[in-house]
């Protein structure tokens, strides 16, 4: 059995928290603001610019369409921590923990746009001929920081590939065994299996079956929210004057504090942010793998914006209105994550509504670990570890730690990758800061030629202080 020195159990916490309350906090509201006034409130006023991107068409074989690319985004985006992680922070913060969620979102969806749109701009064309990009590349190429990039890179490797699967798969191992009694092991080796059949089939295959099983389950899962809603409805309006009312710490919430300002702030904020991903460098991984139509790097990072609207605002507002009108959230009891969430859509649904809550996260968490190894597998690929050899030995690696995390008690080594995971967050944050220029000005040139009349189309030669660090062949403009 591996001992962690007690010190070490201590310091891991204590730069944990420094990290993410303190630098990432502070950094991704200052980075959120930042662009939501330089881009003049582009999500609000160009919202419906963002379903017409996200529905373009993609004939170019080194690229997937940007609906796969939102699929697969939206997929680690949407694990387990839309079900789970909300109802934590629901316990710790009461219900104004929503309405700080929501702020969050719409800052994320401006830095969301920010990092795509980069990954976007700088990518390039893989040895297998494919399209690849993502912060390591704006900042190695946009930045020439080469070994801030291959940090990145390599953090990414440890978290998407390897850690968060298996707390992925530690998540569905819990809620099989609760709910369905099957053990945890059984559920590591069936799980591993499943994933095996889909990633070997390559980044093409993955695309197309996450394109279905994020949908679909999505679809589903804000459907059962909207007729709780529906049959509820008469305790709607009270309780949205509660999350407002919560949130700003004008009522007194049973417990001390749940409830109050602080409590609520800080939990709705960690929530959305972890929840929704933006800026922490992980879905442009897969923006950059798109074919956007308009060929134009602004039109993938209207995507990605989207697919924070469509976690947050959307999915984990879901799993927050269903628990809230439930009843069943108590404050000092205890009952938090997974288990609370059952017990909400028990209360909904009778004993349905376990066995709902281990479907939704089954499927989740599924599409989780797919969309994970999307973006190992790109960082691999930017260390120049491309080969069929490496690319294989990731794979498996990534199938046992599946196999591992089902079974392991992984709350310590989860500690461990939240160093790593803020370190990408504060590279990732400091490189699209200082690339902010280039962001602005393909934006303007974006929405410029929408008011012309015209369909987008990107034109180096209009940005001479790029050329040299972006790949003219793939922004050429014959290449429509």
């Amino acid at each position: 059995m591996l001992c962690i020195p007690s010190d070490v159990n201590y310091f891991i916490p204590q730069l944990n928290f420094f990290i993410w309350n303190y630098v990432l906090i502070y950094g991704l509201f200052g980075i959120g603001l930042f662009f939501t006034f330089k881009l003049k409130f582009i999500r609000f006023i160009y919202f419906p610019e963002m379903f017409r991107a996200v529905r373009g068409k993609s004939s170019d074989p080194e690229g997937i369409s940007p609906f796969q690319a939102l699929a697969i985004s939206l997929a680690s985006r949407v694990g387990t921590g839309n079900l789970t992680g909300v109802a934590v922070a629901l316990y710790l913060g009461g219900p104004g923990t929503v309405f700080w969620m929501w702020m969050v979102a719409l800052l994320g969806m401006a830095t969301a746009y920010a990092e795509s749109t980069l990954a976007q701009l700088y990518k390039i064309r893989g040895a297998d001929g494919r399209y690849r990009g993502g912060p390591a590349f704006y900042i190695s190429r946009g930045l020439n920081a080469p070994i801030a990039a291959t940090i990145f890179s390599i953090c990414l490797i440890i978290n998407f590939g390897l850690i968060f699967n298996a707390v992925q798969a530690n998540s569905i191992a819990e809620v099989m065994q609760g709910a369905l009694g099957v053990p945890k092991l059984n559920t590591g080796v069936f799980v591993a299996a499943l994933c095996s059949l889909v990633i070997f089939g390559g980044l093409g295959y993955i695309a197309r079956v996450v394109q279905v099983v994020m949908p679909a389950m999505s679809l589903a899962y804000l459907s059962l929210a909207i007729f709780i809603i529906a049959t509820n409805f008469a305790l709607v309006p009270d309780l949205l004057r509660d999350i407002v009312s919560s949130a700003f710490g004008l009522r007194e919430a049973a417990g001390g504090v749940a409830g109050s300002m602080a409590a609520a702030m800080l939990n709705g904020v960690k929530r959305g942010f972890f929840s929704n991903e933006a800026g922490m460098g992980s879905a442009p991984n897969i923006a950059a793998v798109a074919t956007p139509d308009p060929h134009h790097p602004t039109s993938q990072g209207l995507v990605q914006a989207l697919g924070v609207f469509i976690d947050t605002i959307l999915i984990c507002t879901a799993t927050a209105i269903m628990i809230l009108l439930s009843g069943v959230l108590e404050p000092g009891s205890g009952v938090n994550g997974a288990q609370l969430t059952q017990h909400a859509l028990t209360a909904h649904l009778g004993p349905t509504g376990t066995y709902f809550v281990a479907v939704a996260i089954f499927c989740f968490a599924f599409a989780s670990l797919l969309g994970n190894y999307t973006y190992a597998e790109n960082a691999m690929n930017y260390l120049g570890a491309s080969s069929r050899f490496s690319v294989t030995s990731l794979r498996f690696f990534v199938l046992g730690t599946v196999v591992w995390g089902a079974c392991a008690d992984v709350e310590t080594v989860f500690s461990v990758a939240d160093i790593t995971m803020g370190l990408m967050g504060a590279l990732n944050l400091t490189a699209v800061f200082l690339l902010a220029d280039p962001v602005i000005r393909v934006t303007h040139d974006y929405f410029h030629q929408r008011k012309l009349g015209r369909a987008p189309e990107f034109h180096l030669s209009r940005f001479p202080e790029i050329q040299g660090k972006v790949d003219a062949n793939i922004w050429s403009p014959q290449r429509v």
